[in-house]
């Protein structure tokens, strides 16, 4: 049978949640309401960190990072993702798809990077608190955020230049409520072991590099805090880091099941509810992690609320 590579032109068809078509309607709502709220939670700290002088530190900085990347993570997939449960019309067009999955992949690699600098973040902040301003001074921190950036892009494009010349011989049925990067390489109608195995490789190192970084942040932030013979310090150095380690639990133990389990555990319906938890939900729960407990923001919203106040009146 002679196949033509088709690896261009054409729309996809995103499958979605189609399958369950009882549970698409109060998905799509549950679905809507998280992304509002991921809107609005992650503009205000975008927001509040730029408006109020108190956070201008390097923890605020890198959280701002985040929140952009929460925000422009889940607007690359939650939009599409609604129009296609919403309407009879699972298409979309080829160019589409592949922005998505790049998009997609950079932003995720990005935050992997990013999750790390901010646990570098917090060792130096609980470990050499008189030195934190001089050793993260804000030349530092837009390298380390450059550098997150631009590694997540960086991985991004090698792996989706591997699956660009594929050909996929029509294949165009994803069984994905969005574009994924893996799933369209299994539409192909060649032998994709090789590019599986170098795509495994790629996403091994942007995963493994910046745990390894965490964990060994998080180790000899263990041994300071040890070391603290006021209780009062241990809370303090706990309260620092507790939101981080909460938010890098959620992100890392999703991702780490769902890209990184053998293929005879792979059921896609898991790999759909999975990719739900960590891109709509985790985005829609790390500005209530970082902010309900935080005493600095929430003098930053009564300054900025009572300015608000004071100039109706």
């Amino acid at each position: 049978m002679e196949t033509t590579n088709d690896s261009s032109g054409g729309d996809f068809i995103l499958v979605g949640f189609s399958e369950h078509p009882e549970l698409e309607l109060i998905l799509s709502i549950f679905v809507l309401i998280l992304y509002s709220i991921t809107l609005v939670g992650n503009v205000a700290i975008i927001s509040l960190s730029i408006l109020d002088a108190r956070l201008h530190t390097p923890m605020y900085f890198f959280l701002r990072n985040l929140s952009v990347l929460d925000l422009s993570f889940t607007t690359s997939i939650v939009p599409q993702m609604l129009v296609n449960m919403w309407g009879g019309n699972k298409k979309i067009s080829y160019a589409g798809c592949m922005v998505q999955y790049w998009v997609a992949l950079a932003l995720g690699s990005t935050e992997c990077v990013l999750l790390a600098v901010m646990a570098v973040d917090r060792y130096v902040a609980v470990c050499w608190p008189l030195r934190y301003t001089t050793m993260m001074h804000p030349k530092l921190c837009h390298l380390l955020a450059a550098a997150s950036w631009s590694s997540g892009f960086a991985n991004s494009f090698l792996q989706s230049s591997m699956a660009i010349v594929l050909p996929r011989c029509g294949n165009r049925r994803v069984d994905h409520f969005f574009c994924e990067l893996l799933i369209i390489v299994k539409l192909s109608c060649v032998d994709t072991g090789p590019t599986e195995s170098k795509m495994f490789i790629a996403r091994l190192i942007i995963l493994a590099v910046p745990v390894s970084i965490i964990l060994t942040s998080y180790v000899c932030i263990a041994r300071e805090v040890v070391k603290m013979r006021s209780a009062e310090g241990r809370k303090k150095a706990f309260g620092t880091c507790a939101s981080h380690l909460i938010v890098v639990s959620l992100f890392y133990g999703t991702i780490m099941f769902l890209y990184l389990q053998p293929k005879d555990n792979y059921s896609q319906d898991q790999s759909k509810a999975l990719a739900v938890f960590y891109m709509i939900l985790a985005p829609t729960l790390n500005p209530l992690i970082y902010t309900l407990r935080n005493k600095d923001v929430k003098k930053a919203v009564r300054k900025i609320m009572g300015k608000e106040t004071s100039l109706v009146k």
